[in-house]
């Protein structure tokens, strides 16, 4: 006897169970007999109405820039600036890496430099001394040129005296010795033309080796120039590299993780070595919504985001908008990432934040029904009792869009107008009657 009251509960659970599957699939009504009246059902009609279109999809909060601070150069490390947590502006120096090996390098190159420096001041004191020798050359020559031409006048002379005595010697107007006299004299003005003569084709020579000389020094000198430009490049370089060796932050920032340790050996691979410093800005933040494939071609810049968090549950929503989308989908998720922006300069939210956004695609003029008056199967195909002009029961496969809670989206299958049974607690058939009230 006391366990009766077992029994009673557990045929109050069963009778619950199997009523409230009996409202859902209702009996199965069969066709009327002859002489039975029709069911009376109360029908509904498919009516078109504008709908907001909207998802609601799992949020992300990121970093706008997030980098892994790296060191280009080898070396070990001898100052530590920041720490976890600290904030930092552009440019300001992380850390410091101590290089003294491209430092003695450095040292090595300035002397080169200096040395080749000198070079080019010697080689450029050489091009101005062949110019000198050069206008010397010129002036001898033009000297030379001077004197042939007073050499050649004098011989002009002397010859036409030469050419007169022998005329009156000839006559017998002068005696013999005058016209040896002329001859001499006439000679001697040849003389000191060869001579002069020979001066000249003397100082032209030294012209040109002169020329010569001067294009041979500027050769130098443009070598001895060019060396030293070779020699400053590779020392700008060196000084690029050890200008590596401060450690600096690329943006304005917080410094979200630190793997550096002081004396520490870094450096020297900069694309898979040791990251020193994660350096995250976040004084704006993006959030991250991947939004499915069939909802992603209505997604447009500018569309509404409003972003719920779990974080601040008492708090309202966040409101923004779609700031950029992907171009395309990805390939794994099927699915389109879509970013907004979030002013956060108090550091309210923080990166890998978890959210609910709900994003509003568009309005459009859409076909509803009630929601009860949509029926799903076994499978989850949705159907709906269509009530024809005979008012004969079809049974109506239909696809099904939006849920709003109280109404569903027909997508396809029924047109607006069309009358179909509402809420009932039966199954009909196909050729049916009903009453429709």
């Amino acid at each position: 006897m006391k366990l009766a009251p077992h029994f009673l509960v557990i045929g109050c659970t069963t009778l619950l169970l199997c009523g409230v599957g009996c409202q859902k699939r209702g009996p199965l009504l069969k066709p009327n007999a002859a002489g039975e009246r029709p069911v009376k059902v109360k029908t509904v009609a498919v009516v078109q109405k504008e709908v907001i279109k909207s998802t609601k999809q799992p949020a992300t909060i990121v970093p706008y820039y997030e980098t892994q601070v790296r060191s280009k150069v080898e070396g070990y490390i001898s100052e530590l600036n920041v720490d976890m947590g600290d904030v930092v502006k552009a440019g300001q120096i992380l850390a410091r890496i101590d290089v003294p090996e491209m430092q003695s390098q450095r040292d090595a190159m300035l002397a080169q430099v200096a040395l080749l420096q000198a070079k080019e001041k010697e080689a450029s004191a050489g091009v101005t001394l062949a110019k000198a020798t050069v206008q010397a050359a010129k002036a001898r020559l033009e000297q030379a040129r001077s004197q042939l031409l007073e050499k050649e006048a004098l011989f002009a002379a002397a010859d036409a005296e030469f050419n007169r005595t022998q005329d009156l010697v000839r006559r017998g107007s002068l005696q013999e010795r005058l016209l040896d006299e002329a001859t001499k004299n006439r000679d001697s003005a040849r003389a000191s033309q060869a001579a002069v003569l020979s001066s000249v084709q003397s100082a032209e020579a030294e012209v040109s080796v002169a020329d010569a000389k001067q294009v041979g020094t500027a050769a130098l000198l443009e070598s001895a120039k060019a060396e030293t430009q070779v020699a400053l490049k590779q020392l700008e370089e060196l000084e690029v590299m050890l200008a590596y060796s401060n450690i600096t932050a690329p943006f304005e920032g917080v410094i979200s993780a630190r793997h550096a340790n002081l004396g520490e050996l870094i450096g020297g691979d900069s694309a898979g070595g040791k990251s020193m410093f994660i350096l995250e800005r976040t004084n704006v933040v993006r959030v991250q919504v991947a939004i499915p494939e069939v909802q992603a071609p209505f997604v447009q810049v500018g569309d509404k985001l409003v972003l719920e968090f779990p974080s601040f549950a008492s708090e309202p929503p966040v409101e923004t908008a779609v700031t950029r989308l992907s171009a395309s989908l990805d390939q794994g998720t099927r699915t389109l990432l879509v970013e907004a922006e979030l002013k956060n300069d108090e550091g309210k939210f923080l990166p890998g934040m978890f959210g609910q956004a709900t994003l509003t695609l568009q309005t459009e003029q859409v076909a509803m029904l009630p929601a009860r008056a949509v029926r799903f199967d076994e499978s989850g195909n949705a159907y709906v009792y269509l009530v024809n002009q005979k008012n004969e029961v079809e049974t109506k496969e239909v696809a099904v869009g939006t849920d709003t809670g109280t109404e569903i989206e027909i997508v396809s299958g029924l047109e607006v107008g069309q009358q179909v049974i509402g809420p009932h607690l039966s199954r009909f058939v196909d050729g049916q009657k009903v009453e429709t009230f």
